[in-house]
């Protein structure tokens, strides 16, 4: 009977100890745990280029500094996809990319800023992606 209750107890601290990476990854000495996001803003409206690089670091200035003063980096890009009729659509896009805290409520000051681009510029979304970084600073 000790025998069993031993084999319960390593196996229910194996699960517990197999629950310390759920919420992100484990890092290396000299790093933390920390979130990226990167925010994809599409330029064109209607198939025409619409958003110029002024109206963008404006766009940056009034609703994502105040949201993430920490800082953010912009980068050029470019996409493309389908579209409705099953042709290749291309444009122009800024990629911003922010470290946010592993925890906290960044998540609607995210879709905030992807609303306020969206009725801004008449655009129909700006894609979001978010994971689990190691970052040092």
């Amino acid at each position: 009977m000790a025998r069993i209750l031993h084999l319960f107890a390593g196996l229910a601290l194996l699960t517990l100890g197999g629950c310390t990476t759920v919420n992100g990854p484990a890092c290396p000495v000299g790093q933390e745990p920390m979130r990226t996001a990167q925010l994809f803003f599409g330029q064109n409206v209607g198939g025409k280029p619409a958003v110029s690089d002024a109206d963008f670091r404006a766009f940056v200035d009034r609703e994502l500094t105040p949201r993430f003063p920490g800082g953010l980096t912009v980068l050029d890009g470019g996409g493309q996809w389908k579209g409705d009729e099953n042709k290749m659509i291309r444009e122009a896009a800024k990629v911003v990319v922010l470290v946010l805290p592993a925890k906290g409520d960044s998540g609607a000051k995210l879709n905030e800023a992807r609303k306020a681009y969206v009725q801004a510029f008449h655009q129909n979304s700006v894609m979001l992606v978010t994971q689990p970084a190691c970052v040092a600073f």
